[in-house]
């Protein structure tokens, strides 16, 4: 039986095919496109488990793909760049990227990469499947969230950091503990896309609750969650 199917948006052949091979090695099934205009119309038709998206594409760009997908789709999305500036990172994750890969990769790595955002979208242990503080209700079984019992769009890893948070109502959590615990592996130079999660919940919440100020930033240390604020 498939680990789950791996949609690769590509344009270079060879790296397309090195990671479909290693990818249908592992268990997964693969399918190749190599423009972003195609993303949109095949997941309108058909169903992926994880995106594997080039930032640099013919037509449509990875990170208009991204906004796109977003707008319909709350499937997990690993983007893949040559761009090292922070910037490119922190545009794509706030767009609603899950992850970044930067080229020039382990195809092992990628795999491994893979393997953790599935993993971590597993069902959630049934003594943890609701959680509700604040007018926040996370149900790990369906992988929603509603404010006030009205439905709050998120990502599954800015699912899982706040149910990470909440789960642990004053306790301050580092950026290293929580790609730990989010990402589900540990990648030097990542724990900066937290706080790219965090800035993401944060805007959501508000929005969901004016005035409430529920995530902390602890100078020097990570983040916290404190529901007593709002």
């Amino acid at each position: 039986m498939a680990e789950g199917h791996i949609l690769i948006v590509e344009d270079e052949e060879k790296i397309a095919a090195v990671l479909k091979g290693y990818l249908e090695k592992s268990g997964y099934r693969a399918t190749l496109l190599d423009t972003g205009d195609a993303v949109v119309p095949f997941l309108r038709e058909k169903h992926a488990d994880l995106i594997l998206l080039d930032v640099m594409l013919p037509g449509m760009d990875g990170m208009d793909v991204c906004r796109e997908v977003r707008k319909f789709s709350q499937v997990p999305i690993v983007m893949v760049t040559a761009r090292v500036e922070e910037i490119d990172r922190l545009i794509g994750l706030e767009i609603g990227a899950d992850d970044y890969i930067c080229k020039p990769f382990s195809p092992r790595e990628v795999v491994a990469r893979v393997r953790a955002v599935l993993r971590r979208l597993r069902p959630l242990e049934p003594e943890g499947k609701l959680i509700s503080t604040h007018g926040i209700t996370l149900n790990g079984e369906t992988r929603e969230v509603t404010v006030q019992g009205s439905p709050l769009k998120v990502t599954p890893s800015e699912f899982r950091l706040l149910k990470v948070l909440m789960s642990h109502p004053g306790r301050v959590f580092t950026r290293t503990e929580l790609v730990n615990l989010v990402q589900g592996y540990e990648f030097e130079g990542y724990d900066r896309t937290i706080d790219s999660h965090i800035k993401n919940l944060r805007k959501k919440l508000a929005s969901a609750l004016p005035g409430a100020e529920l995530i902390d930033s602890v100078y020097g240390e990570g983040y916290r969650f404190s529901p007593q604020k709002g």
